[in-house]
C-alpha cells in the first residue's frame, strides 16, 4: 500500500484517480510548514504540491520512502531537484495541462483588443451610450506573427487559420516541414514585424527573448500593430510599448504578464486607454486546474506502480559505473550545446553530436540529454531540461544524430557538436577534458583553437590582416571592455580567421555594431556560457 501527501489546494476532482486506487491511501494536508511536513513525510511514498509548498533538501532529507514529487502545474522553482536527484526521489510536473486554456485566453484578449470590449463595457455601464468611440477591426484577412510555435503558439495558429488570418510563424526550432504541416508560413522576427497586423508572444523569458521586442523592433514595425502578450512578462520592453502606443504605431496592446507582478500602482498599462491587462489569468480556468492535477496523479500512479512514465524534469536513474564516467562531461557537453546554438542565426533543422575516443565505448544518451538541453534552453529557457530534452527535439521535428569513433585525432576524448540551419549554415563547436587543465573547447568550425568555456565571450569572425588585433582592442578599451583572454585561428596567412576574446562582463549591442565596423572584421557575436 503506498501513501501519498497532498500539502497544497489541488483539485479533487484530479486527484480522485488516487482517491480511487485500491493500493492508494490519500492525505490532504494543506498550510503545513517546513518543520511539519519534515515530521510526518517520512511516512509517505509520493508528494503532490502546486506552488504553496517548498520542498526543500531538508523535507528531502527526512523522506526516508519519498519515491516521486509531483508538480500540478508547469513551474518547479519549489522543488529542490538537486536534492532529489541526489536521494533518486523523481519530480515530474505537468506542462500540457494550461495548453489549450491559455491559447484561448490568447484568443479573448485577441477579440477584446481588436473590439475594445473593455473600454465599451467600462463606458456602457457608466451611463454613456458611445457607438463612435469604438470602432473595431476583423480578425478575417488579417496577418497574426506568432512569436514561438511550442505547444500553445501552435494551438493559437491553429484557432487564428479558422478565423480566416495567415500566420507568420517564428520559431529558432521551427522547421520547414513543420511549418507547412500547420500551414504557417515560416518567418523571421523582422518579417513578422514590419508584416503583421496582430502579433501574439509564446516564448520562454530567457536571455535570448529578454526585450526582443524593444525600441528598435518599434521603429520598423507596421503602423496599426496589435499586440498580445499571454506568455512572460519581460519579453516585451513595457517602457517601448508604451512609446510605440503614444507615437500611434502600435494600435492597441493586451497583456496577461508583466516584466515584475504584481505592478505597481502607477504602472502605464493601468491607466492607458488602448491597453487592456488581466491579471495573469492564462491558466485560470476550472479544466485547466483539474487537468494539470489530473496529469501528475497519473504519472505518479506509474512510477509508485513501476510502470513507464513521462514529465520528470530531474535526473533519471543511470547506471554508477556509467554515470561515474559520464559526470565529468555533463558540464562540457551543456556548455558546447549552448556554444552551437548561439553561433546560430537560421532555425535549427539538425543537430549532429560526435562522440570520439572513450566515450564511444559507453551509452553516451545522459550526456546526449545534457547537450541537448544546452541547445533548446538557448531559445526555450527552464522549460528544457535533462530529462524532457530528447522529446522536445522530437516534437519541434529536429533531426538527432549520434555518432561514435574510437579516434580522436590525438585527444583522449572528443565532443563534437553541429547544427544544420535553414540557410544550410553549420556551426560547429568540439570540446574535451584536458587533465589538469579541465574543460577546453578545441574547435570552431575548421579553426583549431583552446578556449575555456566560460563567461562572456566575442566570437570574431575576420580577414588576417596586420593590425585588425591591435584594432579590437582599442576599441573594446574605449568602450569599457576588459579582455581577459584572447584566442586566434586561421587555417592560412591573410585567410579567413576566427578571434575568441573572453571579458569581463556583458557586451551590449552597440559594442557589436561598432566591431563590425572596423576594417577586415565581418562578423561578431557574444557567447555567454555559465
Amino acid at each position: 500500500m503506498f501513501k501519498v501527501l497532498v500539502s497544497d489546494p489541488i483539485s479533487d476532482l484530479g486527484i480522485q484517480q488516487l482517491v480511487d486506487a485500491q493500493d492508494i491511501i490519500v492525505d490532504k494536508q494543506t498550510g503545513l510548514s517546513e518543520d511539519e511536513l519534515v515530521g510526518i513525510i517520512g511516512d509517505y511514498d509520493a508528494l503532490l504540491v502546486r506552488s504553496q509548498t517548498t520542498v526543500t533538501k531538508k523535507i528531502m532529507e527526512a523522506a526516508t520512502k519519498l519515491k516521486v514529487v509531483g508538480r500540478a502545474g508547469v513551474g518547479v522553482d519549489n522543488i529542490d531537484l538537486n536534492a532529489a536527484t541526489e536521494r533518486g526521489i523523481i519530480v515530474i510536473n505537468a506542462p500540457d495541462g494550461n495548453t489549450i486554456t491559455t491559447c484561448e485566453h490568447t484568443f479573448a484578449m485577441m477579440m477584446a483588443l481588436a473590439r475594445h470590449i473593455p473600454q465599451a463595457y467600462a463606458k456602457t455601464i457608466s451611463g454613456t451610450w458611445d457607438r463612435k468611440s469604438f470602432l473595431g477591426v476583423e480578425l478575417r484577412n488579417k496577418t497574426l506573427g506568432v512569436l514561438g510555435m511550442g505547444r500553445i503558439g501552435s494551438e493559437v495558429a491553429k484557432r487564428a487559420k479558422a478565423f480566416g488570418m495567415e500566420i507568420l510563424g517564428y520559431d529558432p526550432f521551427l522547421t520547414q516541414e513543420r511549418a507547412d504541416k500547420m500551414g504557417v508560413t515560416l518567418a523571421s522576427v523582422d518579417e513578422i514585424i514590419r508584416n503583421a497586423d496582430f502579433m501574439t508572444v509564446h516564448t520562454p523569458l530567457t536571455p535570448e527573448t529578454k526585450h526582443m521586442i524593444s525600441t528598435a523592433q518599434f521603429q520598423v514595425m507596421k503602423k496599426g500593430m496589435r499586440i498580445i502578450n499571454c506568455a512572460r512578462g519581460g519579453v516585451i520592453d513595457e517602457t517601448a510599448l508604451i512609446t510605440a502606443v503614444n507615437d500611434g504605431i502600435v494600435a492597441g496592446a493586451a497583456f496577461d504578464v508583466f516584466e515584475s507582478e504584481p505592478p505597481q500602482a502607477d504602472h502605464p498599462f493601468l491607466s492607458h486607454p488602448q491597453i487592456i491587462v488581466t491579471p495573469h489569468l492564462g491558466a485560470s480556468t476550472i479544466e485547466a486546474q483539474e487537468n494539470v492535477a489530473i496529469d501528475v496523479s497519473e504519472q505518479v500512479l506509474h512510477i509508485l506502480r513501476d510502470e513507464p512514465f513521462k514529465n520528470a524534469v530531474n535526473m533519471p536513474p543511470v547506471a554508477a559505473s556509467v554515470m561515474n564516467k559520464l559526470q565529468p562531461y555533463f558540464s562540457l557537453g551543456e556548455k558546447l550545446g549552448s556554444f552551437a546554438a548561439q553561433m546560430a542565426t537560421q532555425a535549427i533543422q539538425e543537430i549532429r553530436i560526435d562522440y570520439a575516443g572513450d566515450l564511444s565505448e559507453v551509452d553516451t544518451q545522459p550526456l546526449t540529454r545534457y547537450i541537448l538541453k544546452g541547445i533548446l534552453a538557448r531559445h526555450m529557457g527552464d522549460e528544457a531540461n535533462i530529462v524532457n530534452s530528447m522529446h522536445l527535439a522530437k516534437v519541434r521535428d529536429l533531426n538527432v544524430i549520434i555518432t561514435s569513433a574510437p579516434s580522436t585525432k590525438g585527444f583522449t576524448n572528443l565532443i563534437t557538436v553541429s547544427l544544420k540551419g535553414q540557410n544550410g549554415e553549420e556551426p560547429r563547436v568540439a570540446g574535451t577534458l584536458l587533465a589538469g587543465y579541465g574543460e577546453r573547447i578545441v574547435r570552431i568550425n575548421d579553426y583549431s583553437v583552446d578556449v575555456l568555456p566560460s563567461g562572456h565571450q566575442i566570437l570574431i569572425s575576420h580577414t588576417d590582416k596586420p593590425g585588425i588585433i591591435g584594432n579590437v582592442g582599442s576599441l573594446l578599451g574605449q568602450k569599457d571592455v576588459n579582455i581577459a583572454s584572447m584566442q586566434v585561428g586561421r587555417k592560412q596567412e591573410g585567410g579567413e580567421a576566427i578571434m575568441i576574446l573572453t571579458v569581463d562582463k556583458d557586451v551590449n549591442k552597440d559594442v557589436l555594431s561598432a566591431l563590425v565596423e572596423l576594417p577586415n572584421l565581418n562578423k561578431a557575436q557574444e557567447v555567454v556560457l555559465v
